[in-house]
């Protein structure tokens, strides 16, 4: 019964247009939830249940803050579609996820995501030694894409002649179009030639792991993470989120540093791709000549 609900849920998600990719990290995370539970109904936990998972997986498994918060961010997700298909009243995980699982900082204000400078990214690239990984770093710097989105490219997503990338389809996103500027073209291109040779799967996957196969979102973590740290902007000890540099810190990077640059703020917009966006975007329709122009103009130089 518990695993036809969670085949259900994980149908539902793939209707709602959640990435793929995610679907097995949602899996794991329910089934280590039922594993805490034992015999009790995974539809008949409560407070006391969830706020146990909390000490459990802190003192237990000593799991990190965010890991914690992505478990529970599973599990409110996974309720939330109970409670719509009328199979439990109410959802019982958000009070729990408020209370205990905010994040302050140590002299109580918000938390910040680190931003590094031009002179730190490109510190980082310099020092990287591998060329996929090198790669890996110049696409997530120049274009702002997310991890997952970065898993699911194919070569046939890139177009070198006009140096632009497409992607996949999905909830998160409102534009598929994405530039890139020469240096990240330059190391690409690097990388497409190793590739080839060493392809012998025939796989399509752009990036490929070391075992030949597509890579994934922990590839990227530890790409990007041990970049980082190699030239000192990664603390993996530290509690404070400040320290850490991982893959979303690249696209805080390329919206602050485009800002910075002058690029206005709907051009901003339109390269992030949210896919929430205010009622007046609907009319406000941006031309593409003249965004990448904007784009080529504001994008920082690494010096690769």
């Amino acid at each position: 019964m518990v695993d036809d609900l969670i085949g259900h849920y994980l149908v539902d998600c793939e209707v709602r247009g959640m990435a793929p990719g995610s679907l097995p990290r949602y899996r794991s995370a329910l089934k280590i939830f039922i594993s805490y539970l034992g015999e009790k109904d995974l539809r008949e936990a409560g407070r006391e249940d969830l706020i146990g998972f909390i000490r459990w997986l802190r003192k237990d498994r000593e799991c990190s803050q965010k890991t914690i918060e992505n478990y529970f961010s599973t599990l409110s997700s996974f309720y939330k579609f109970l409670e719509f298909e009328e199979i439990i009243n109410v959802n019982p995980v958000p009070p729990i996820r408020e209370r205990y699982l905010r994040r302050y900082k140590d002299n109580g204000d918000s938390y910040t995501r680190k931003l590094i400078s031009v002179e730190d990214a490109a510190r980082m690239l310099k020092a990287e030694p591998d060329i996929r990984n090198k790669a890996m770093l110049a696409i997530l710097f120049k274009t702002g894409i997310r991890r997952g989105e970065l898993v699911t490219l194919d070569v046939s997503d890139v177009n070198l002649v006009e140096n632009t990338i497409r992607l996949k389809p999905t909830a998160k996103r409102s534009n598929r179009s994405l530039f890139m500027d020469d240096e990240a073209a330059y190391l690409l291109r690097r990388w497409l030639r190793v590739r080839e040779g060493i392809n012998r799967r025939e796989e399509s996957a752009l990036f490929l792991s070391s075992w030949g196969y597509r890579i994934s979102r922990n590839d990227v973590y530890r790409a990007v993470t041990e970049a980082a740290k190699r030239v000192g902007l990664h603390d993996p000890s530290s509690k404070r989120l400040e320290d850490h540099f991982g893959p979303h810190c690249c696209r805080h990077w390329f919206c602050t540093h485009l800002f910075r640059a002058g690029m206005r703020r709907e051009f901003i917009k339109e390269l992030r791709g949210d896919s929430k966006k205010e009622a007046f975007d609907l009319y406000n329709h941006i031309d593409l000549k003249e965004l990448k122009e904007a784009y080529l103009a504001c994008i920082p130089q690494l010096g690769i």
